[in-house]
């Protein structure tokens, strides 16, 4: 299992495409997995036969484990030094990575010698689970999260087994991720009101398809993000790391989950290029053909709760930024005008910040400015 970066260590087995005994050509298309953040295919770096594939659809397995095996293996890159290895064997050292082992063969092994992963061994320790007396599903005997939970229905505990189901890697990421945000940096969330039917007209401009309301409200936030450096930030060893790039982070509702999405240099964009980006990104989302990096390395994030019927909340920070902020459904609403009471539409907004960074003032001026920009703003796009 390769190493596809940020920080990831495990990955779930979706599809093969091959079997035991198929021939492969080198970046043929070997298996597909799900990572924390998106789906990754994985090519073959060799050319030969299909000998073993160690680990089953459904299953988690750790960056570094064999996934399968090649016999008589050869690699194509021609700088590879001599070894006394064979095929794929010595193309795997020669590029760094792990040696491949034996296919686990042996059904019957002791519970210290049954393969069990780290997060597999946590669950049966908070199920208070003896794992010698778990009987593997998995590859080879592997113990896999589903044979702890259906130990600890079986042990009598007080969940029923139809209860217990593992969270998908994308829910299992997110409950990491907010987890970690929410205990390490010292949220304080701070809310408002907008008038919104100057936003709202802007959305019309595009004639039978509304523009995004995320691409507006990014129209608002850029140039406060320049003037207000501190929500363009991260809180790094005691120190304030400013962002010399804007790159803004759009949460999108998915059938897996939320998944933020990030405009790369959206201050380099125009708003026409920014909305068609952001529209290609949430697609993506959707349709799970996401790449990495297109969810990672945000340095703002903004959240349109209100497509959901949303309205005021705390929106957690992502981690390595200073704030996000969020916008819920615009209702109609008293107000007044000239002294005098009207019915006007009213959308929530709240911006969370990371109070390490940012003081109470210096949000409330932000959250202001936002406010003006966006019950002010204006259409820029061209009527179709």
């Amino acid at each position: 299992m390769p190493d596809i970066g940020e920080g990831l260590t495990e990955a779930e087995i979706i599809k093969w495409f091959v079997a035991v005994g198929d021939t492969v050509k080198v970046d043929q298309l070997i298996v597909e997995v799900e990572t924390a953040k998106t789906v990754v295919e994985i090519p073959s770096p060799f050319a030969g036969t299909i000998t073993a594939i160690n680990v089953r659809g459904g299953e988690t397995v750790e960056v570094g484990a064999v996934l399968f095996i090649v016999d008589g293996a050869s690699a194509t890159d021609p700088t590879s030094p001599a070894s006394p290895l064979q095929g794929g064997q010595a193309s795997l050292r020669a590029r760094g990575e792990r040696e491949p082992a034996s296919p686990v063969s042996a059904p019957a092994r002791g519970a210290s010698e049954t393969r069990v992963m780290p997060i597999v061994r946590k669950l049966a320790k908070e199920k208070g689970i003896d794992l010698a007396t778990v009987t593997g599903s998995g590859a080879g005997g592997a113990i896999t999260r589903a044979d702890v939970a259906a130990a600890a229905a079986v042990g009598g505990t007080s969940v029923r087994s139809d209860d217990l189901v593992p969270l998908s890697r994308t829910r299992q990421a997110i409950a990491d991720h907010m987890t970690e945000s929410w205990t390490t940096i010292p949220h304080v969330t701070v809310q408002a009101e907008v008038r919104a039917e100057q936003l709202l007209a802007a959305r019309a401009i595009r004639k039978d398809d509304p523009l995004p309301l995320e691409s507006l409200i990014a129209q608002a936030v850029i140039p406060l993000l320049k003037e207000y450096r501190e929500f363009n930030a991260e809180y790094v060893d005691r120190s304030v790391a400013y962002k010399s790039r804007i790159d803004l982070g759009f949460a999108v509702d998915t059938e897996a989950g939320l998944v933020v999405v990030v405009v790369k240099d959206a201050d380099q964009l125009s708003n026409q290029e920014l909305t068609t980006e952001f529209e290609r990104l949430a697609t993506a989302a959707q349709d799970r053909t996401i790449t990495l990096d297109e969810i990672t390395g945000q340095t703002f994030t903004i959240s349109n709760i209100g497509a959901l019927g949303g309205g005021h909340g705390t929106p957690i920070i992502p981690l390595g930024t200073s704030a996000i902020v969020s916008i819920g459904r615009a209702v109609p609403r008293p107000v007044v005008e000239d002294g005098l009471v009207a019915v006007g539409l009213v959308a929530p907004l709240d911006l969370s910040y990371d109070h390490r960074l940012i003081d109470g003032s210096l949000g409330q001026r932000f959250l202001a400015d936002l406010v003006d920009m966006l019950a002010s703003i204006r259409p820029v796009f061209r009527p179709d």
